[in-house]
C-alpha cells in the first residue's frame, strides 16, 4: 500500500488517475486552506539571519544533504529541525558546536547525520521553532539553517526551495505530494532544481561482494539507479523507522550476504549492530552563486541592524 502511494505521488500509472480523481476535490481544499494560510499569516523577525532550506513536496529531496552542505560554509551556524521520526518530544539540544550531546533516537536520524557531519555547528530540534530559535540567540548563533522551514510561514527567513529533477504530479495532498499549490514557490527567494542547480554526488563506501539493502527513507526506489549489480535485495521500511537487529540479522543470513548495504541517514540508526555495513554516501554540491547570495543576504540584515 506505501509503495502504491509513493507510485502515485512521484510517477503515477494508468491505475492511480481514478484514484486521483476521486481525491482531486479534497486536494484542492486542502491547498486552499494552505494558501489562506500563507497569505493571512504574519511574519515574526527574531533579529538573527534565519535562512530556511525546504521544499513543497512530502518526502525527499535532498535536503539534509544540501543543508550539510550549506552549514559547512559559514561559522556560527545553528541548525533547527524538528526531527522527524524521533521517539522523544519537546526542545532538546542533539550538538553544541560538534559535541553530541543525545543519541538518536532523541534525535532522530537526519539530526544525527547533521550533527555528525557538521564538527563546528550546533544542532537543535523542537516542534516549537520560536524556542529553539531563542535558544541559539541565546546560545551565540550568527546564522540559523531552518531545515525543512518552507511551510514555516510565520517565522521572516531567506527562502531556499528544493524541486525534484522531474515533477509528474502536480496536485497537493491527499492526491498528489504537494504541501501546497504549485505556485507557491513564488514566495521563495532562491528555487533550486536537481541536475540544473544542484548535483548528487553518491559514493559507496566499502563495497563487498554480496549486499543486501535496508533503507528507511521516502521514496527509497529513488536510490535505483545509485545502485550496484551486485545487491541481492533491497528492503524499504517507513521513512525514519527504526531498525530491529535480529530482523536485520535473519535478512543478512537468509541472502548470505556479505554486508548490509545502508544509507547515511540509515547508518546512523545502526550503530553497535555486528554486521558489516557498506554506506552510500550522498553530498550535493552547492553553486557558489549561491553562496553569495546567502552571504549579501547576511551582510544586509546587519546593515539594517
Amino acid at each position: 500500500m506505501k509503495h502504491f502511494f509513493e507510485m502515485m505521488f512521484f510517477s503515477p500509472q494508468w491505475y492511480h488517475y481514478p484514484l486521483i480523481v476521486i481525491l482531486t476535490p479534497l486536494s484542492l481544499l486542502y491547498g486552499a486552506g494552505m494558501f489562506v494560510r500563507r497569505v493571512l499569516t504574519s511574519q515574526k523577525a527574531f533579529g538573527i539571519p534565519i535562512v530556511s532550506v525546504g521544499n513543497l513536496i512530502v518526502g525527499g529531496s535532498g535536503k539534509t544533504p544540501f543543508v550539510i552542505a550549506l552549514a559547512s560554509k559559514f561559522e556560527g551556524v545553528t541548525i533547527i529541525s524538528r526531527g522527524y521520526g524521533r521517539l522523544s518530544t519537546g526542545l532538546i539540544e542533539v550538538s553544541r558546536e560538534g559535541e553530541i550531546l543525545v543519541d538518536v533516537e532523541q534525535s532522530g536520524d537526519e539530526p544525527m547525520l547533521m550533527a555528525q557531519s557538521l564538527p563546528n555547528c550546533s544542532v537543535i530540534v523542537s516542534e516549537d521553532r520560536h524556542k529553539a530559535i531563542e535558544l541559539a540567540k541565546s546560545s551565540g548563533a550568527k546564522l540559523i539553517i531552518l531545515d525543512d522551514g518552507f511551510n514555516r510561514v510565520e517565522i521572516q527567513k531567506y527562502e531556499i526551495l528544493l524541486e525534484p529533477a522531474s515533477i509528474k504530479n502536480y496536485l497537493p495532498f491527499p492526491a498528489g505530494a504537494f504541501r501546497e499549490f504549485w505556485f507557491s514557490r513564488r514566495v521563495a527567494d532562491i528555487v533550486l532544481k536537481e541536475e540544473r542547480d544542484f548535483q548528487r554526488v553518491v559514493e559507496i563506501a566499502d563495497v563487498t561482494k554480496r549486499m543486501v539493502l535496508l533503507t528507511a527513507i521516502s521514496n527509497p526506489q529513488r536510490l535505483d539507479k545509485y545502485l550496484p549489480e551486485n545487491v541481492l535485495a533491497k528492503m524499504y521500511l517507513e521513512d525514519h523507522a527504526y531498525f530491529d537487529k535480529a530482523m536485520i540479522l535473519s535478512y543478512v543470513q537468509q541472502h548470505e550476504a556479505s554486508s548490509l548495504l545502508c544509507t547515511s541517514k540509515d547508518k546512523v540508526k545502526l550503530e553497535g549492530i555486528d554486521i558489516p555495513l557498506s554506506e552510500m554516501k550522498l553530498k550535493l554540491t552547492v553553486n557558489n552563486d549561491i553562496i553569495i547570495k546567502i552571504e549579501s543576504y547576511i551582510e544586509g540584515f546587519k546593515r539594517e541592524r
